[in-house]
């Protein structure tokens, strides 16, 4: 088995499940996930992309696919500036960007760290917009007939903030004003009743 893992680093991440297992779908398994954003600047993140993929495309031949190599291998990379596997427009930030989606089982946790290898614990500070390098991993499957690559998810480390992606719910002040209180009357109470006068 050659090596599928590799480590991109200074990628922006998207679609952010990587402290709880998620599932779009409820009939589907919840995993840790991540859509990944690696600006096609970076010549050197995609070209060791396309040798994992071609390693793990290796690897199928050997183990998955009995010898036999696909007419046509699916890969999860997709062209940001193309379209979506449902025909539809990639949103804006991934303009300029190969895309691609990394999941781990739910019975598989993602080490998710700070810039100092510290473990992330607060919710907040992991959310769709921020920069990390990551930890992925290729590899052959061939599921109910179906025969490609996937994407495995390994540790996640933070290095920056970035503008968060799908919009933020409005503050509290944003929405509302100051509501003016009626003046109540001042009414005269019996200091040993505590009844109206």
């Amino acid at each position: 088995m050659e090596n599928t893992n590799i480590v991109l680093q200074n990628v922006r991440l998207s679609y952010v499940h990587i402290l709880k297992p998620y599932a779009r779908d409820p009939k589907s398994d919840p995993k840790y996930q991540a859509t990944i954003l690696v600006p096609k600047s970076d010549t050197n993140a995609k070209a060791m992309i396309d040798q994992a993929i071609e390693a793990a495309k290796r690897n199928g031949l050997a183990n998955k696919w009995q010898g036999a190599m696909p007419q046509r291998v699916p890969t999860p990379i997709h062209d940001g500036d193309g379209l979506t596997q449902n025909g539809a427009e990639f949103g804006p930030e991934c303009k300029g960007h190969w895309v691609f989606t990394a999941s781990s089982a739910a019975d598989k946790p993602v080490d998710v760290v700070d810039a100092n290898v510290q473990p992330i614990l607060r919710a907040t500070d992991v959310y769709s917009g921020m920069y990390a390098n990551i930890s992925i991993n290729f590899f052959a499957y061939n599921h109910q007939g179906k025969k490609g690559i996937g994407c495995g998810l390994g540790p996640v480390q933070k290095v920056r903030d970035g503008e968060p992606l799908g919009g933020q719910a409005p503050s509290a002040k944003s929405v509302f004003k100051t509501v003016a209180q009626a003046a109540q009357p001042t009414a005269q109470v019996n200091p040993l009743t505590g009844q109206p006068m």
